[in-house]
């Protein structure tokens, strides 16, 4: 049988053989670090995870729900405007299946062959995904040490953004962990407005943001609702990854474009996730406070002590994840993420699997406590890879 052409666009999944990999070693009785993929290692709160099982214990909550309930809109609503000070409607939000699932959907809503769609690279993979399920043309806007790993409006062609249909940005950014400076949403919200073109913002990180600096939306930035969407994900501050919550929050129109083509294949979310995320909304934020301070101190103990064994690793600023640069006597990272966990049992991320400029790099999930990612650094240094 001949599958769809389109199949052939995308790769090996990175993370699937990494894991494959890390399961041999482990059968060989080897200790493995396992800091690839950024799943939260911490408890879900209690109220949330009673919220979802007295809602699963009610026969009714079992049939679709066919619609997100007003409680779960009017909790969105509630929220933003406590965390981030934005108002926005009701009809501004809608749910999705996680912040992939709904990336990996959005391109189908607003773009189709022969569309020009700006995204960063490195970037998180499904973001370039999407963009090939809709049959869009990618184009890339680097994000690079020399600009702090943020976005560079002025890099980019004036040809590519006048055709560009919408752009993605990430902040804090996965993999780079960079934060948004002052000023860099007006400045793209006013690039936008001159370009004539949509931003969505992926918002999954706001509350992981170290050394006292504050996330925020970039929907809180003037005429940013004019130009704009945002994601924004339950997952990581909250803890609630296996639940898949997220919403696409923003500017209407764009909302009821993707609604529209949600409705063609989805039923809605499963009514017990929605009182889960309910609680989580309405509830209160001191774990959400404490989690980012022990996110630091995972972030202290792996840039910090790699630094004391001579890797030169800088303070990540934020998101879950470090940007690391592979030592000098490597020219690929994915041999040398390879050689890591063959001969330290580390596992980390090739940076080539994010972008072209991805390369020279890897990627850390501080998915370990404080101690597992000193056994870890120990280990790194008696392997001889740093020598």
């Amino acid at each position: 049988m001949e599958f769809a052409e389109r199949l052939n666009r995308f790769g090996a999944e990175i993370f699937a053989a990494l894991n494959d990999k890390k399961l041999e070693l482990e059968a060989q009785g080897r200790t493995i670090y396992n800091m690839s993929v950024g799943t939260p290692d911490f408890v879900t709160p209690e109220h949330i995870r009673k919220a979802l099982a007295d809602a699963a214990m009610d026969p009714e909550n079992w049939k679709y729900s066919l619609r997100d309930t007003p409680e779960l809109l009017e909790a969105v609503c509630g929220y933003y405007k406590k965390r981030y000070g934005v108002d926005i409607k009701p009809d501004q939000v809608m749910s999705c299946y996680g912040t992939q699932e709904g990336t990996g959907h959005l391109a189908l809503a607003l773009a189709g062959k022969g569309d020009t769609v700006l995204l960063p690279d490195p970037c998180y993979p499904v973001f370039q995904a999407g963009v090939f399920l809709a049959e869009a043309d990618p184009v890339y806007y680097p994000l690079t040490k020399e600009h702090d790993f943020l976005p560079w409006l002025e890099g980019i062609p004036e040809d590519v953004a006048r055709k560009a249909k919408f752009m993605i940005v990430s902040l804090p950014a996965n993999p780079v962990g960079s934060v948004a400076r002052e000023g860099i949403y007006d400045e793209i919200v006013a690039w936008a407005k001159k370009y004539d073109v949509l931003i969505v913002h992926d918002n999954a990180y706001s509350d992981i943001i170290f050394d006292g600096l504050e996330g925020h939306s970039f929907l809180a930035t003037e005429g940013a609702m004019d130009v704009g969407v945002e994601f924004f994900s339950l997952s990581k501050s909250f803890d609630v990854t296996g639940a898949r919550i997220s919403f696409l929050i923003g500017r209407k129109d764009v909302v009821d474009a993707v609604k529209l083509l949600r409705s063609q294949i989805d039923f809605g979310m499963f009514l017990p996730i929605q009182k889960a995320a309910i609680a989580a909304l309405n509830g209160p934020l001191d774990t959400v406070k404490q989690q980012c301070a022990d996110y630091q101190a995972r972030r202290d103990a792996l840039c910090g002590g790699a630094r004391e064994i001579g890797w030169d690793i800088p303070d990540t600023k934020g998101s879950m994840f470090v940007w690391a640069p592979i030592p000098p006597s490597y020219d690929s990272s994915m041999k040398f993420c390879m050689d890591l966990l063959n001969k330290a049992g580390v596992l980390c991320t090739p940076g080539q699997s994010f972008g072209p400029h991805g390369e020279g790099y890897v990627r850390f999930a501080l998915v370990l406590p404080p101690e597992k990612i000193k056994e870890a650094l120990a280990a790194v240094k008696a392997s001889g890879l740093l020598d």
